[in-house]
Protein backbone atom coordinates (compact mmCIF):
# COMPACT_ATOMS: atom_id res chain seq x y z
CA UNK A 1 0.00 0.00 0.00
CA UNK A 2 1.21 3.41 -1.01
CA UNK A 3 -0.63 6.78 0.43
CA UNK A 4 0.47 9.12 -1.88
CA UNK A 5 -0.26 13.29 -1.10
CA UNK A 6 0.69 16.47 -2.73
CA UNK A 7 2.64 18.98 -0.57
CA UNK A 8 4.48 23.03 -1.86
CA UNK A 9 7.40 21.48 0.82
CA UNK A 10 8.78 18.58 -0.73
CA UNK A 11 12.33 19.12 1.04
CA UNK A 12 10.45 19.68 4.59
CA UNK A 13 8.21 16.92 4.46
CA UNK A 14 10.49 14.84 2.76
CA UNK A 15 13.04 15.70 6.23
CA UNK A 16 9.87 15.78 8.79
CA UNK A 17 8.50 12.18 8.10
CA UNK A 18 12.01 11.13 7.45
CA UNK A 19 13.38 12.20 11.04
CA UNK A 20 10.12 12.19 12.77
CA UNK A 21 9.30 8.61 11.94
CA UNK A 22 12.22 6.92 11.28
CA UNK A 23 11.81 6.29 7.57
CA UNK A 24 14.07 6.13 5.12
CA UNK A 25 14.07 7.54 1.44
CA UNK A 26 13.59 4.58 -1.05
CA UNK A 27 12.68 6.24 -4.36
CA UNK A 28 13.18 10.08 -5.41
CA UNK A 29 11.88 11.31 -8.55
CA UNK A 30 12.24 14.61 -10.76
CA UNK A 31 10.32 15.80 -13.38
CA UNK A 32 8.50 12.84 -13.88
CA UNK A 33 5.81 14.21 -16.32
CA UNK A 34 6.22 17.49 -14.39
CA UNK A 35 6.03 15.55 -10.46
CA UNK A 36 9.03 15.51 -8.17
CA UNK A 37 8.40 13.26 -5.48
CA UNK A 38 9.94 10.75 -2.69
CA UNK A 39 8.89 8.18 -1.38
CA UNK A 40 9.46 7.01 2.50
CA UNK A 41 9.07 4.02 4.07
CA UNK A 42 11.24 0.88 5.35
CA UNK A 43 13.10 -1.55 3.24
CA UNK A 44 11.02 -4.68 2.79
CA UNK A 45 7.82 -3.34 3.98
CA UNK A 46 4.79 -3.37 2.09
CA UNK A 47 3.73 0.03 2.88
CA UNK A 48 5.02 3.69 1.92
CA UNK A 49 4.25 7.08 2.16
CA UNK A 50 4.78 9.26 -1.26
CA UNK A 51 4.72 13.11 -1.41
CA UNK A 52 4.95 15.03 -4.73
CA UNK A 53 5.16 18.41 -5.86
CA UNK A 54 3.87 19.06 -9.24
CA UNK A 55 5.58 22.10 -11.00
CA UNK A 56 4.04 25.32 -11.53
CA UNK A 57 0.83 24.10 -9.64
CA UNK A 58 0.01 24.85 -6.15
CA UNK A 59 -0.90 22.10 -3.91
CA UNK A 60 -4.47 22.20 -2.86
CA UNK A 61 -5.09 22.88 0.92
CA UNK A 62 -7.18 20.06 1.81
CA UNK A 63 -5.87 19.03 5.37
CA UNK A 64 -8.66 18.63 8.20
CA UNK A 65 -8.26 18.06 11.51
CA UNK A 66 -10.02 14.67 10.59
CA UNK A 67 -6.90 13.53 8.10
CA UNK A 68 -5.14 10.98 9.92
CA UNK A 69 -2.70 8.74 9.23
CA UNK A 70 -2.80 6.18 12.56
CA UNK A 71 0.39 4.50 13.67
CA UNK A 72 0.10 1.86 16.12
CA UNK A 73 3.36 1.26 18.24
CA UNK A 74 2.85 -0.55 21.55
CA UNK A 75 6.03 -0.64 23.01
CA UNK A 76 6.29 2.08 25.96
CA UNK A 77 9.55 2.90 24.86
CA UNK A 78 9.12 3.19 20.76
CA UNK A 79 6.26 5.66 21.56
CA UNK A 80 7.97 7.65 23.30
CA UNK A 81 11.02 7.66 21.50
CA UNK A 82 8.77 8.49 18.20
CA UNK A 83 6.90 11.18 20.03
CA UNK A 84 10.41 12.57 21.28
CA UNK A 85 11.67 12.15 17.29
CA UNK A 86 8.20 13.70 16.01
CA UNK A 87 8.40 16.68 17.66
CA UNK A 88 12.86 17.28 17.45
CA UNK A 89 11.63 17.04 13.22
CA UNK A 90 9.62 19.73 13.29
CA UNK A 91 5.51 18.15 14.00
CA UNK A 92 3.64 20.25 16.23
CA UNK A 93 1.91 18.50 19.16
CA UNK A 94 -2.15 18.79 18.56
CA UNK A 95 -5.59 18.02 20.34
CA UNK A 96 -7.16 15.52 18.23
CA UNK A 97 -11.06 16.56 17.69
CA UNK A 98 -11.86 12.74 17.98
CA UNK A 99 -11.65 12.03 21.56
CA UNK A 100 -10.93 8.63 20.90
CA UNK A 101 -7.48 9.33 19.33
CA UNK A 102 -6.84 11.40 22.65
CA UNK A 103 -7.73 8.58 24.91
CA UNK A 104 -5.21 6.30 23.20
CA UNK A 105 -2.61 7.91 21.62
CA UNK A 106 -0.98 11.41 20.53
CA UNK A 107 -1.70 13.61 17.57
CA UNK A 108 1.48 15.95 15.41
CA UNK A 109 0.60 17.80 12.84
CA UNK A 110 2.52 18.95 10.13
CA UNK A 111 3.80 22.25 8.18
CA UNK A 112 1.07 21.15 5.47
CA UNK A 113 -1.55 20.62 8.40
CA UNK A 114 -1.83 17.11 7.96
CA UNK A 115 -2.07 15.21 11.21
CA UNK A 116 0.11 11.89 12.60
CA UNK A 117 -1.39 9.66 15.42
CA UNK A 118 0.49 8.06 17.53
CA UNK A 119 -1.17 4.99 19.16
CA UNK A 120 0.01 3.41 21.97
CA UNK A 121 -1.04 0.08 21.48
CA UNK A 122 -0.80 -2.47 19.21
CA UNK A 123 -3.60 -2.79 16.08
CA UNK A 124 -6.40 -5.69 17.34
CA UNK A 125 -6.31 -8.90 15.69
CA UNK A 126 -8.67 -8.74 12.70
CA UNK A 127 -11.62 -11.24 14.40
CA UNK A 128 -14.65 -12.70 12.67
CA UNK A 129 -16.23 -15.66 12.26
CA UNK A 130 -15.29 -18.28 9.85
CA UNK A 131 -17.81 -19.73 7.42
Amino acid sequence: MRVARPTDRLEQISRMYSEGLGLQVLAKFEDHDGYDGVILGQPGMEYHLEFTRHGGHAAEGTASPEHLLAIYLPQASDWDATALSMMEAGFKPVTSVNPFWEACGRTFEDVDGYRVVLVRDSWPAASGSEE
